[in-house]
């Protein structure tokens, strides 16, 4: 028998709290941002992606889970907590979770269309830390000249798997990735550099 991980303490500031901290990801590419209240993890999901997961993600949002982190445990959570459809299609996903053992990374999501760009997939990719691998340059909308990152754990391949997501502008997937309880966001406008 599969024992339901609580959500959040108190769901609906918690959740404003969260999105808050999703808001700014977004707003300024390249920040890592601590997720303000956490869930208590679920399955091999981190708090940060739980948090994500319990703030963005409902009946009416499908989720597709990456094999590596699709569990019972993790299906029985969100259903509970979220209400949203687990789809095994990948272009039939709103959000994505996975983790860098997924090759291509990128593939099969839903990237919009050029009058609806916005129908296209957030794929939260959970790696090791926000810190200490290989260093990239950010430049686009939100960042000031530049910003540079050193997310751990992704192959050198997701980049060139980046900068042919950024090619599709303005479709295109968004990116979030999470380790422990701290999120940063690549939006589908940033490009990105060794």
């Amino acid at each position: 028998m599969t024992t339901l991980a609580a959500g959040f303490a108190d769901p609906s500031h918690d959740a404003q709290r969260v999105f808050r901290s999703v808001l700014e990801a977004f707003s300024h590419p390249g920040r890592i941002v601590t997720v303000p209240a956490e869930a208590e993890m679920t399955g091999s999901l981190s708090a940060a992606a739980t948090a994500f997961v319990l703030t963005v993600v409902d009946r009416e949002t499908p989720l597709w889970l990456a094999s590596d982190l699709d569990s019972e445990e993790v299906r029985t959570f969100v259903r509970f907590h979220t209400g949203a459809p687990i789809v095994a299609d990948t272009g039939a996903a709103t959000f994505a979770l996975l983790t860098p053992s997924r090759q291509p990374m990128l593939d099969g999501f839903a990237i919009g269309t050029d009058p609806y760009p916005d129908r296209s997939a957030t794929v939260v990719i959970q790696v090791p830390a926000l810190r200490g691998g290989p260093s990239r340059t950010l430049r686009g909308p939100g960042i000031n000249g530049s910003t540079t990152v050193t997310i751990a754990g992704l192959p050198d391949s997701f980049w060139s798997e980046w900068a042919a997501n950024r090619a599709l502008f303005p479709c295109g997937v968004d990116v979030v990735f999470a380790a422990g309880s701290e999120l940063l966001a690549l939006p589908r406008s940033i490009a990105v550099e060794s």
